[in-house]
């Protein structure tokens, strides 16, 4: 935490939308007009799918290597054994919810500020902005670490782990929760970076450590050459390591001076205003993750109860969802600068703009291969399984849900581009309607015991819901208004 002592940098608060931006104050970073105002950022008149473009592809790397070092894990943890297996299954829910939390919800929250402050011409509050992301990282990523490692254990009993598989779990918890300082930092950092306009620099960290996370956890969970055979505990300190890795080489480029946005650690001290621009819009983002858990683990208990070959065949779909949700993903966060700048420039159509090019975008890829996975399945059944039960599972599973796999990303895209207006709150309640309408109808279902193709048409209507409802959300909410009339 940075010194309350410390001689806090010359800050001039943001904008609200539509509001007038006022200059900043002397010792700027940026060049400065004779105005006395900082030139207009060169996202404020950037070409949009073509920026949007180039910021995507390196965030779809990025993201697609780490949902890959995902499954490489959860391969090295299957050749310990089917309890291992069952173990990582109970652990990795709050894996995930960790992972959405700091990359995404708070992440998108923390990009918004900066972003808008960029737009706004003020690159000093930028910069405290960034120290105030990182206490709240740190804040955060140690409450997340006590939790799991006091209750952890309780929690995955309460899940139905038993005996060895609980043991299993408990094992990788002990060593992949000691380190989740890390991985809120390195998001963090990220999400800072990606703020001032730069994809290239995180997504090229999370390759790395993506990698570093299979090497090291291969090497230590199952004893690859010299190295110990240490089981769940050894996968987990890949992650551990990694991420740790990643956290301290992010640092460094924010400490060299060669980042467009700084840490001025000594210069700043606390100020409640700025940690609430951050946290307004990723504390009420926090709440889509806990949706999307809570939607699978209703999902999954109620496809359980058709058997072993619905619930491979769902997890076959899943499993795709896992690699497609990234390239929403990535699209959606390479919206969050260009929306974002042009908030705080006053820029509020371009805003929309930049929103709007960004959900097509991924409605678009998510759409295509969603037709794909519809009309010929098995192409990508056939890459885990050639049971026939479970292959007509899973065929079933993606002609329902194959076709709202673009509203879903729609949805996903538009979610992101909010936090950049910071507006999360009408993506969060269309969240809320794909939940309810997953519960409520789920309960029906299970009552009328009806086919599984219903449970499978059911997860098409709430995906489909939840893209309408955000569309909806964005249209109806207020981004303020525009200021100049100089549109892209």
């Amino acid at each position: 935490m940075p010194s309350a002592s410390a001689t806090p940098p010359a800050i001039v608060p943001a904008p609200a939308p539509g509001a007038q931006a006022t200059a900043p104050a002397p010792g700027a970073q940026a060049p400065v007009h004779a105005t006395g105002a900082h030139p207009p950022d060169a996202l404020l008149s950037a070409p949009l799918l073509a920026t949007l473009l180039r910021f995507a592809l390196p965030n779809m790397l990025a993201m697609v290597a780490t949902s890959l070092a995902a499954i490489a894990e959860t391969a090295f943890v299957g050749s310990l054994g089917t309890a291992s297996l069952a173990g990582m299954a109970l652990v990795f829910p709050m894996v995930m919810l960790q992972a959405m939390l700091s990359a995404g919800a708070m992440g998108g929250g923390v990009s918004s500020a900066i972003s808008r402050a960029f737009g706004a011409g003020q690159p000093e509050r930028a910069n405290a902005l960034a120290v105030h992301a990182m206490a709240i990282g740190v804040a955060i990523g140690a409450v997340y670490a006590v939790l799991l490692l006091v209750f952890g254990r309780e929690l995955f009993a309460l899940l139905g782990g038993r005996g060895e598989a609980l043991a299993a779990a408990w094992s990788y918890a002990q060593v992949a929760f000691l380190g989740s300082v890390f991985i809120w930092l390195v998001n963090t950092f990220a999400s800072v970076i990606r703020g001032a306009g730069n994809m290239r620099v995180p997504s090229a960290t999370l390759l790395v450590v993506a990698v570093t996370q299979v090497l090291v956890g291969g090497a230590l969970g199952l004893g690859w050459g010299p190295f110990p055979r240490l089981g769940m505990a050894g996968v987990a300190a890949g992650q551990v390591v990694a991420n740790g890795l990643g956290a301290a080489v992010l640092w460094a480029y924010l400490a060299s001076g060669q980042a467009r946005v700084q840490l001025p650690l000594r210069s700043t001290r606390w100020q409640w205003p700025l940690a609430r621009d951050i946290l307004r819009v990723g504390a009420v983002a926090c709440l889509s993750p806990l949706q999307t858990v809570a939607t699978i683990l209703i999902l999954t208990r109620l496809v359980s109860h058709f058997g072993t070959d619905a619930l491979a065949g769902y997890g076959i779909g899943t499993r795709l969802e896992f690699l497609l949700i990234p390239i929403a993903f990535a699209v959606g966060v390479a919206s969050v600068p260009l929306v974002g700048m042009a908030i705080g420039a006053g820029h509020v159509r371009r805003a929309r703009q930049a929103a709007w090019t960004a959900a097509a975008l991924a409605a678009a890829l998510l759409g295509v291969l969603g037709l794909v996975v519809a009309l010929t399945p098995t192409v990508w059944i056939h890459l885990f399984t050639q049971d026939p039960a479970v292959t007509e599972a899973a065929a079933l599973y993606f002609r329902w849900a194959g076709p709202a796999y673009g509203l879903f990303g729609l949805g996903l895209s538009l979610y992101f581009s909010s936090l950049g207006a910071g507006k999360a709150a009408g993506p969060v309640i269309a969240g809320t309607v794909r939940l309810l309408i997953v519960g409520a109808g789920g309960a029906v279902l299970a009552w009328a015991q009806t086919p599984p193709w219903t449970i499978f048409a059911l997860i098409a209507l709430a995906m489909a819901a939840y893209g309408v409802a955000t569309v909806l959300a964005v249209r109806w909410t207020s981004w303020g208004h525009d200021r100049t009339e100089a549109h892209a």
